[in-house]
């Protein structure tokens, strides 16, 4: 008696928890061999043959091409051990040879153009028997075929429904398992069904002949996605009919594409150019390349080096300025007429620019914090303290961003300070500024004020540890005494290099430029 057993969907491996059902290789009433393939479905990595590990009479079937299904879910049933059906018998007996199952469907190894093709060794009954080709599922090897053996090729006497040795089920349910069948193979997409052959004594052996030589339908698709065969079927586009563009020939996704544009259009798709893949565009136009040289290049080195190596940090408070204005207008006053220099003039036409000041608050503030006035040698893993203040700038210039450097900014007073930054500026603008101008800062001061914006948190300037940015100064609303005031307030940022230093030094340094910022007496005992 039969014992009918269900086969679901197996695990598919990589995690994957669903498939979508591609392709029926077998129908109810089909005999098929143990590690037979009976759907071919579709993962989110690959199309996949599924082969069933009983070997029996299909009883039933359970989903719909195009369906998605998860892991565990019912996909055929199979009678093991039962006999073929009556109509498979009858067509044994008539003589047909297996005619009506050999319409369009490939035999089995050594039944197609080989010995057993009409009744020799590697048929389904044995030899001499009368049997057509179409039975090749159930003799010897059977078990190797690629594709499903219909009820009608069944033999007679109903032993083909059992595979080679009398065993049911390998216990398997993926390629390559277990039993002595040849390696599965991808299977090729098939052509349109041939003519159904006569149904006289030779009719098996003229079916299997007319199938060794397949025609351009039966070759292989060449597609390795399977996005790219799921977008296909979307659109309606056979795969077969399509010229692919990638190395091989193979079929791209812009390949189905365009098929599917040209069916949408009426134009055939096999009349697309293969020579799509051009200079890359934009929706404005085409890309334009700028070679990353000279100061750019340099620029765009030295900032990814330092994004690179350097765990920076930022932080940042806003300071009233109002006082630090009063202090500069105060100081450029007291100057004749004849100490003015353009070298020190700023737009109001003062000695001392508010650049210049904050310079000199960020000297105070190093020989307060010394920690920051420093580099670090990966080498050597050592934190180098500098004993000088030699002060970056940032400048910029037509030719870009340049970061020129005072020396010695630590001995200078802030007219000096002013003096030689305007040198610099104007050097920079002129583009005569030397190596030794651009080269050996240990603390860069960021003024980003002049365009406009309130904070940053910049980069640093390798191998520096630190650098302030000032943002723009602007009336603010702010508490005074008690009291709501509209007073000049700026924003100032601070990035350091977490390795030279912690968040508490960090933060003292900028709380020690704010305090100056906004009560510039405390400076008087340095100036």
């Amino acid at each position: 008696m039969a014992e009918v057993r269900e086969f679901t969907l197996p695990d598919l491996g990589e995690g994957l928890t669903e498939a979508m059902i591609v392709q029926w290789l077998v129908a109810p009433g089909d005999v098929v061999a143990v590690d037979q393939h009976v759907v071919e479905v579709e993962t989110a990595k690959a199309l996949v043959e599924v082969p069933c590990p009983y070997a029996g009479v299909i009883t039933a079937r359970y989903g719909e091409e195009g369906a998605e299904i998860p892991v565990g879910t019912p996909l055929v049933t199979v009678a093991v051990g039962a006999a073929p059906s009556d109509g498979g018998h009858e067509a044994g007996a008539d003589g047909a040879q297996g005619a009506p199952g050999d319409q369009g469907a490939p035999s089995a190894p050594g039944a197609a153009g080989g010995p057993g093709a009409a009744g020799g060794p590697g048929a389904a009954g044995g030899p001499g028997d009368g049997r057509g080709a179409g039975a090749g599922g159930g003799g010897e090897g059977g078990g190797g075929a690629t594709a499903p053996v219909v009820a009608g090729s069944v033999n007679g006497s109903g032993t083909g429904a059992r595979p080679p040795g009398g065993e049911e089920a390998s216990g398997n349910v993926l390629v390559g398992y277990g039993t002595q069948a040849p390696a599965a193979r991808r299977r090729r997409v098939r052509g349109p069904l041939s003519t159904v052959a006569s149904a006289d004594t030779g009719a098996g052996a003229s079916a299997g002949a007319s199938q060794g030589a397949p025609g351009r339908g039966a070759e292989p698709v060449a597609v390795i996605s399977p996005l790219v065969r799921r977008l296909a079927r979307e659109h309606g586009v056979d795969l077969r009919e399509v010229s692919g563009t990638g190395p091989d020939g193979l079929i791209m996704r812009a390949d189905v594409e365009r098929a599917a544009r040209a069916l949408a259009g009426g134009a055939p798709a096999a009349t697309a150019p293969a020579t799509t893949a051009t200079a890359p565009t934009t929706a404005s136009g085409t890309v334009r390349r700028i070679p990353l040289t000279g100061l750019r290049g340099t620029v765009a080195d030295k900032l990814s080096r330092s994004r690179h190596e350097i765990p920076d940090a930022s932080c940042w408070v806003d300071a009233d300025a109002t006082e630090l204005l009063a202090a500069r207008r105060a100081m450029n006053a007291s100057r004749t007429d004849e100490a003015r220099t353009d070298a020190a003039r700023t737009d109001e036409g003062g000695k001392v620019s508010l650049l210049a000041l904050l310079a000199r608050i960020c000297t105070a503030a190093l020989a307060r914090f010394p920690e920051l006035n420093a580099t670090v040698d990966t080498k050597a893993r050592e934190i180098v303290q500098l004993s000088e203040v030699h002060l970056g700038f940032a400048a910029q210039t037509e030719r870009g961003l340049v970061v020129p450097v005072v020396r010695n900014a630590h001995t200078l007073g802030a007219a000096a300070l002013g003096a030689e930054m305007s040198r610099l500026t104007e050097a920079a603008r002129a583009g005569t500024l030397t190596p030794a101008d651009l080269t050996g800062g240990t603390f860069t001061l960021n003024n980003y004020g002049v365009f406009g914006v309130d904070g940053s948190t910049p980069i640093l300037n390798h191998p520096e540890a630190a650098m302030l940015g000032v943002g723009r100064i602007a009336e603010k609303p702010w508490v005074v005494n008690g009291e709501l005031a509209v007073r000049s307030v700026t924003q100032l940022s601070f990035t350091f290099d977490h390795r030279v230093c912690d968040g508490g030094t960090a933060g003292g340094f900028l709380r020690y430029v704010a305090d100056c910022v906004e009560q510039p007496a405390v400076l008087l005992r340095t100036l």
